[in-house]
């Protein structure tokens, strides 16, 4: 989790650089809205890339963890009925 944290303070702070290096460029202001609406954009999608990736990281560790799960209950469960089943 640490690694994402810093990842994402690494990826607002290249934005962050990339829109105030936009505010001071000596463009008019229609090329700077415009420029500013093309790193918002991009931006937008790297981040939605990145939370994607880190949603299905969350997704395939919980299902790991639950296949771990099952697969200990049914051990301890065969474990339990072996020993009903050995007094008798």
């Amino acid at each position: 989790m640490k690694t994402n944290k810093i990842i994402l303070g690494l990826i607002g702070g290249l934005a962050a650089g990339a829109v105030l290096g936009v505010l001071f460029a000596p463009d008019n202001g229609k090329k700077t809205r415009k420029k500013i609406s093309d790193k918002s954009k991009e931006l937008k999608d790297n981040l939605k890339g990145d939370f994607d990736k880190l949603l299905d990281k969350i997704d395939h560790k919980y299902q790991s963890l639950s296949e771990d799960t099952h697969r200990l209950l049914n051990k301890g469960k065969e474990k339990i009925e072996n020993e009903i089943a050995n007094k008798n």
